[in-house]
């Protein structure tokens, strides 16, 4: 892949932001599990996050967990997704925990877990607001007598999420609301449950303004501890490195051009009609990367000077007239990536993958 988009990885940065995460998480009884999705479940990364000191994972692909545990990685793994009722055999097989919210899912769990002699552990989700996955606050108790009854299943935990369909930030309250749930649940059953999973980066928030409810005892991380950066919140998380990624581009072209195109206006390739707007003749680059490669609006220009002008499906179109740098054919641009920018890169095919630091 000479000359193909590189996506560039700093193991050793990843491995400090997640014994930073670590270390500030449990400094209030938290435990931290470490997403993987969002880089596909790389495993010189998963080894990075091992080496800052995150001892479980999760992933909403169950290929990403098969695919991990044939490379020989031990720790316990949780399917993020609610299992698809056709795929239970292997979320039983492969992965230790699954959340859920579906009883006709999680008697099929039941079942194929007895057949193969193992318990295998759930965690129920409720939805505090952010309306994605999870059951009712009215409907728990319902649900957990239903759990209670079924063999091969053990119910370990509480959790929820936020933030990743509605938007809804976590609070105090909405955290609170869980926390109280989780001990109805724990008197309902008479035992403790190991787990009140009170999302993910986003909560980092509240754990570094000391106001995490007491009870909340596990986070789900990927993007802080991948880009140092909390979307829901809409900051960078001061204490994380934020350029543990970086995307390079080849230049392919580089001409003086008008800055409008030259004729009637129709749709372009993806059924979008451009606007543009007239300032002039500008000094335009192309690199040999699209919207085929990565997901162009997940990108940003580390050089403020450079503009994104658009993309197609093999090309992305630059103004660089007021870059300090004369650009040539053949200089590589370097982007920087947003979680979104960094999901599809991740997962592209047409990306090649360099690492620096750690144990590759």
């Amino acid at each position: 892949m000479q000359g193909a988009p590189t996506l560039e990885i700093d193991l050793e940065k990843l491995a400090d932001n997640s014994s930073r995460v670590v270390e500030k998480c449990l400094a209030k009884g938290i435990h931290v599990i470490g997403v993987t999705k969002g880089f596909s479940a790389i495993h010189q990364i998963v080894s990075a996050m091992l080496a800052g000191g995150i001892e479980g994972f999760a992933d909403a692909r169950m290929e990403n967990i098969m695919e991990l545990r044939k490379r020989n990685f031990h720790s316990p793994f949780t399917l993020l997704r609610i299992p698809r009722i056709s795929n239970v055999a292997n979320v039983v097989k492969y992965a230790d925990v699954s959340i859920n919210s579906e009883i006709s899912v999680i008697r099929a769990l039941s079942a194929e877990a007895q057949q193969i002699g193992k318990i295998h552990k759930i965690i129920l989700m409720l939805d505090v607001g952010d309306l994605r996955e999870g059951v009712m606050r009215e409907d728990v108790m319902h649900m957990v007598e239903k759990i209670s009854c079924l063999e091969g299943i053990r119910l370990i935990g509480i959790g929820t999420n936020m933030g990743c369909f509605g938007g809804v930030l976590p609070s105090i309250e909405n955290l609170n609301l869980l926390v109280d749930v989780a001990y109805e649940v724990e008197s309902h059953l008479d035992y403790q449950l190991e787990i009140i999973s009170g999302g993910g980066t986003s909560t980092l928030f509240l754990v570094e303004n000391n106001t995490v409810p007491a009870g909340i005892n596990q986070l789900r991380v990927g993007e802080g501890i991948l880009l140092g950066t909390d979307t829901t919140n809409n900051r960078n998380i001061p204490w994380l490195h934020h350029d543990a990624f970086c995307l390079k581009a080849e230049v392919i072209e580089v001409k003086d051009k008008p800055s409008v195109p030259i004729g009637e206006i129709g749709q372009d390739a993806f059924g979008n009609v451009p606007r543009f707007v007239d300032v002039g003749i500008r000094k335009r680059a192309i690199l040999a990367l699209g919207k085929q490669d990565v997901y162009i609006e997940g990108l940003f220009t580390l050089d403020k000077n450079i503009t994104i002008l658009g993309a197609s499906s093999d090309h992305i179109i630059l103004d660089v007239t007021d870059s300090g740098d004369k650009i040539r054919v053949g200089d590589e641009v370097i982007f920087g990536l947003t979680y979104p920018g960094l999901l599809s890169a991740s997962d592209s095919r047409y990306v090649k993958k360099l690492f620096k630091g750690g144990n590759k």
